[in-house]
């Protein structure tokens, strides 16, 4: 990875649920979320032009995509849902974590193998702890409700206030036992990311 990304350690969680007060299901739906804990380069002061990051993030993206993939025992083609997210430390500031949206589109779609959807997205300054939602949706068609959905992370002891905590998640299926209409993955259509 490049000098301006320097990782501290990988925090990982794994849902697997076979019902939710319904019947059993035929195939379980597994969920996986991998962050990346990094030194923030631009804790503690303002710099003008934090772009050169962007780029140097993109491995961090694959990486973490090819890690999910693993933890869910799949390939690219057989994730359903993704999503992304980041945490900074309070010496950080918002704009540090808007860094994440191209490489990490980018990344992992890489990963993938490719994906039409845009990769949904939460970030927020906290404190070491803190715990964030990170949403998920379809890859192929955002409007697929069956899948519109969430996974928890945490690091414990991060990111401490010159940290980054870079985030991908994906699930191989939706929620347990969706049913409440809308677009569904067999009426996907468009191929346009959206329907």
């Amino acid at each position: 990875m490049s000098d301006l990304v320097k990782l501290r350690k990988y925090v990982a969680t794994v849902e697997e649920t076979h019902h939710d007060g319904g019947p059993m299901l035929a195939r379980a739906v597994t969920k996986a979320v991998v962050g990346g804990v990094i030194a923030n380069p631009y804790a503690g002061r303002h710099v003008a032009d934090i772009q050169p990051m962007m780029k140097a993030l993109e491995p961090l993206a694959v990486d973490l995509t090819e890690r999910v993939m693993k933890l869910l025992n799949a390939k690219g083609s057989d994730l359903e849902a993704y999503g992304k997210g980041v945490v900074v430390g309070l010496a950080g500031e918002l704009e540090h974590a808007a860094l994440w949206h191209q490489p990490s589109g980018f990344g992992i779609r890489h990963a993938m193998g490719g994906a039409k959807s845009i990769v949904p997205s939460t970030v927020k300054v906290a404190a070491g702890g803190a715990r964030i939602d990170i949403p998920l949706h379809h890859v192929t068609a955002a409007y697929v409700r069956s899948h519109f959905d969430a996974i928890e992370f945490c690091v414990p002891d991060g990111p401490r206030p010159d940290e980054i905590v870079f985030i991908v998640a994906a699930a191989i299926g939706g929620r347990p036992h969706a049913r409440v209409g809308g677009l569904t993955v067999d009426g996907i259509k468009l191929g346009d990311g959206q329907r």
